[in-house]
């Protein structure tokens, strides 16, 4: 009998196999007749391999462990702007230590080599020389961020009163809070670039307040900190922005007149050593030398040349570091 033909057969229904049809292929097979496979979800955090690169195994624990020894370090990257993680620093900081350390030793064992030294002794300095050079090349290498962020606070600071100045008169004519920002995001040096990182987040959909205050913290210089957060506060408790700015770069430029002041009244006795320890006592030095050296004779004018060199590195020594405590103890800033 014709199934198809029979009354009492319902029709065949779209969508549904009959019984003891096999099993179609399902749609989401590919065509080379294998499953997808899973989504996997890529992590946000690099792993240790891929973050230390070839480091052996051993080094990269040791990485690891040293950073988490020095929990400030990651915040002092981000403020010195440095596109690194604690354990890449580190690792860079280490890769560094070692070859300068190898050439202090080398040169310390050649010093040591001209001087007439038993073997103990020599060796027990060439041994210690090795962890002392490695810990004060290591050391100086992670100063680096600090020096860096030093410097990034005096030049913020140089430029921020009159940044503030040209935001406060961009406000005062009516100006929007985030227009003002744009148009100062350039000719300011690093304030530029503190105010366009809060540009580049208030685009991004960061709520203006917050992004001031996660800019603020990230910023090496007090005196910005102190403005950004004092404008924050007043967009979020619906004060005068434009008044609270005004008193905060009041404060900043009086606080900078005292510096300056301070700065002036440093560089009396500064100049005092100078002249007596870089000009006088060198100058009279040398007179009193030589003259020593002509009524002595020859017994100490083989000396004369290595004496003269001696105070001549003395002077040149004595001139640098003055030069360098008044170039540091200068404020950056210019009113």
């Amino acid at each position: 009998m014709d199934m198809a033909n029979d009354p009492k057969t319902p029709p065949a229904i779209s969508g549904i196999k009959p019984a003891g049809a096999s099993p179609a292929k399902s749609s989401y097979v590919s065509s080379a007749g294998t499953a997808p496979q899973p989504m996997v979800s890529t992590p946000l955090r690099p792993s240790r391999e891929r973050e230390l690169g070839t480091a052996p195994a051993p080094l990269r624990n040791l990485y690891f462990t040293l950073a988490a020894s020095r929990p400030m370090l990651k915040k002092e990257l981000e403020m010195a702007e440095m596109a690194q993680t604690p354990a890449t620093f580190i690792n860079f900081c280490f890769t560094r230590a070692v070859p300068l350390a190898l050439v202090l030793e080398i040169l310390l064992i050649a010093v040591l080599s001209t001087q007439k030294m038993d073997t103990l002794p020599f060796a027990i300095l060439a041994i210690i020389g090795v962890p002392v050079f490695f810990f004060l090349t290591f050391e100086y290498f992670l100063m680096q961020p600090r020096v860096i962020i030093k410097r990034r606070a005096r030049k913020i600071d140089q430029e921020l009163v009159f940044a503030g100045r040209h935001l406060l008169i961009s406000m005062r004519s009516g100006v929007m809070l985030f227009d003002a920002m744009l148009g100062i995001t350039r000719d300011y040096g690093e304030v530029s670039k503190e105010f366009n990182k809060i540009v580049e987040k208030v685009t991004l959909g960061v709520p203006m307040a917050i992004a001031m205050h996660d800019v603020a913290e990230h910023s090496p210089s007090s005196y910005y900190r102190r403005v950004i957060l004092q404008m924050a506060n007043s967009l979020v408790s619906g004060s005068d922005v434009a008044d609270s700015l005004e008193s905060v770069l009041d404060q900043v430029s009086q606080e900078q007149i005292i510096q300056l002041k301070a700065y002036g009244q440093k560089l009396n006795p500064l100049v005092m050593f100078y002249m007596i320890f870089g000009v006088i006592m060198p100058s009279l030095g040398v007179a009193f030398l030589i003259i020593l050296l002509s009524f002595v004779g020859t017994g100490l004018s083989a000396y004369g040349v290595g004496i003269m060199m001696a105070i001549f590195g003395l002077v040149s020594i004595t001139q640098f570091l003055f030069l360098s405590v008044v170039e540091n103890s200068r404020p950056s800033f210019d009113l």
